[in-house]
């Protein structure tokens, strides 16, 4: 029993690991770097009306307790979902909202989890103690249609906790070639099946000056994978 509760906590501990840089979430989420620094760590903002000056703070949009220019892993999944979630019509007021009212039901604020679901115009929780389905913002109300995110095509989530969180992400969804783990070379997006970080195979690419033959041979990686992380850092960073 203590074993499994030392395997859970080191699995969350690593899941809340503060690894990725804003200009890397920024080019593996897709969202402009400024936008990702206010998501992490709020800001000020002061306006006039009229002849009255208005100040005031927005918090984070994800990690509200922590001011960071580093994401965990779950950070960096939630911003996917928040991404998400603006496409389909939501404020960021009511994320926020959503988020705080997550917290206080379970205890986190992740929306990197396996029961999250969006219908319609809300945003559905499912409680582990007995399922039921959630519409978070409406004082509780219950809801039965679910949405299955699209996301969860491209995610692993662990089952070790009752909270169902994000563990894997593959970026091309899970056909791909590329995963990003947290417990293998540090986060990085690797090659699946090879362990060899996608920056390193990029990074020998560009010494041995574009010759993906002597860099299969180098890392013994067939050259067909050689040359899908190359197209993927090159995607990130151009």
């Amino acid at each position: 029993m203590t074993g499994n509760l030392k395997t859970t906590n080191d699995l969350i501990q690593v899941l809340n690991e503060p690894i990725y840089p804003v200009f890397q979430i920024s080019s593996l989420v897709g969202i402009k770097r400024w936008t990702v620094k206010r998501y992490l760590q709020g800001y000020f903002y002061e306006y006039n009306v009229g002849s009255t000056s208005r100040i005031g703070h927005q918090p984070p949009v994800v990690n509200p307790d922590e001011k960071t220019y580093y994401a965990s892993f779950l950070d960096l999944i939630d911003l996917l979902y928040v991404k998400e979630f603006l496409k389909r019509g939501f404020s960021l007021y009511f994320l926020r909202k959503a988020l705080s009212e997550a917290r206080e039901r379970l205890g986190t604020p992740h929306f990197a989890r396996s029961v999250f679901f969006t219908s319609g115009d809300q945003i559905v929780l499912k409680l582990p103690k007995d399922g039921n389905l959630i519409a978070l913002m409406t004082h509780g109300q219950l809801t039965i249609q679910e949405i299955t995110e699209k996301l969860s095509a491209k995610l692993d989530f662990e089952n070790v906790t009752e909270f169902g969180f994000a563990q894997r992400w593959y970026p091309h969804g899970k056909r791909g070639h590329i995963v990003i783990d947290p417990r293998k070379s540090f986060g990085q997006p690797t090659l699946i099946g090879y362990g060899t970080s996608t920056s390193n195979i990029y990074d020998l690419y560009k010494g041995e000056d574009g010759k993906v033959e002597s860099v299969s041979k180098w890392f013994n990686i067939p050259a067909n994978k050689i040359t899908t992380a190359v197209r993927f850092e090159h995607s990130l960073w151009g």
